[in-house]
């Protein structure tokens, strides 16, 4: 499966449910079902060769230690930056490869400022490494506790510190819409470091922003898996992006990469079937926009 604007291959996010967990028959399903590619996790040093032996691409690896290398403690970010550096060493056989992670810090407590300090001096050890292997981090920008690079500010200032070309985004237009965040507008700032991309939507619940509104939680509502009281995750189509508008100006930007579908949608997460139906949905869904 490909998009029809930008002709961009279409893959989706391993998860964690059971389903997923047996590589082999992971591979058999994606083969199937037409998709392209897996982003992988931790594992992709040992399992990555089967994917692309099977002739899919790996649309990202998780990095190996993340928090380690936002802390205080400068043996443990030198500890972090080494074991990180093993592990893009053990991927360079899967060729050019994204590391995604997403900047969470070990201690959120601690203020921004200095947490991005710390931050920097570990990335800016790791960079030269990446580019010795041609490859890159891909940061998404879940607003997770006390995480760092989530938004404009965010992005901007660590490309202003670190100008490696190693330094990347995961786009993710889900987590910005959540946020307030122009998707379209971040993608035209800063279309030129995206070298991954999830396909995931963000569905505004306007009436219930109008009941709980966007402070603070509701008393006496639910929670929402995936989601919050006044917006929820979905799959492509699903929620608000516009996609055309999204593929347009990765497009223009010059974008490589492909779309991977990452499933958080409380319609779709459970049972294996629902499961398989929902990333497809998604998958099917981009390759009409």
């Amino acid at each position: 499966m490909k998009t029809r604007t930008g002709n961009y291959p279409i893959g989706f996010r391993r998860g964690g449910t059971e389903w997923q967990r047996d590589i082999d028959s992971l591979i058999v399903w994606a083969k199937k079902n037409d998709l392209e590619a897996i982003d992988l996790g931790k594992d992709a040093n040992v399992i990555g060769q089967k994917v692309l032996d099977a002739g899919l691409r790996i649309g990202s690896v998780d990095l190996r230690e993340t928090k380690g290398m936002i802390s205080p403690d400068r043996t443990t970010r030198e500890k972090a930056v080494e074991d990180n550096a093993e592990f893009i060493h053990e991927c360079s056989a899967l060729g050019q490869t994204n590391f995604f992670l997403v900047m969470l810090p070990e201690k959120p407590q601690l203020p921004r400022a200095e947490n991005f300090e710390y931050m920097v001096d570990s990335f800016s050890q790791l960079a030269p490494i990446l580019e010795k292997y041609e490859s890159q981090i891909v940061i998404e920008g879940w607003p997770g506790p006390g995480a760092l690079c989530c938004t404009p500010e965010g992005y901007r200032a660590l490309f202003s510190a670190i100008p490696s070309k190693a330094m990347g985004i995961n786009y993710d237009p889900s987590h910005l819409l959540r946020m307030g965040i122009d998707p379209l507008r971040f993608l035209r700032e800063f279309g030129d470091r995206v070298f991954h991309a999830h396909g995931k939507d963000t569905e505004i619940l306007t009436e219930n922003q109008y009941e709980y509104c966007t402070e603070q939680p509701a008393t006496f509502m639910k929670p929402i898996s995936f989601g919050a009281h006044s917006w929820r995750y979905t799959i492509p189509g699903h929620g608000i992006t516009r996609w055309v508008e999204v593929m347009n100006i990765l497009q223009e930007k010059g974008y490589q990469g492909g779309i991977s579908i990452e499933l958080e949608d409380s319609n779709f997460n459970g049972p294996t079937n629902t499961e398989q139906d929902g990333i497809l949905q998604g998958a099917r869904f981009l390759t009409g926009v």
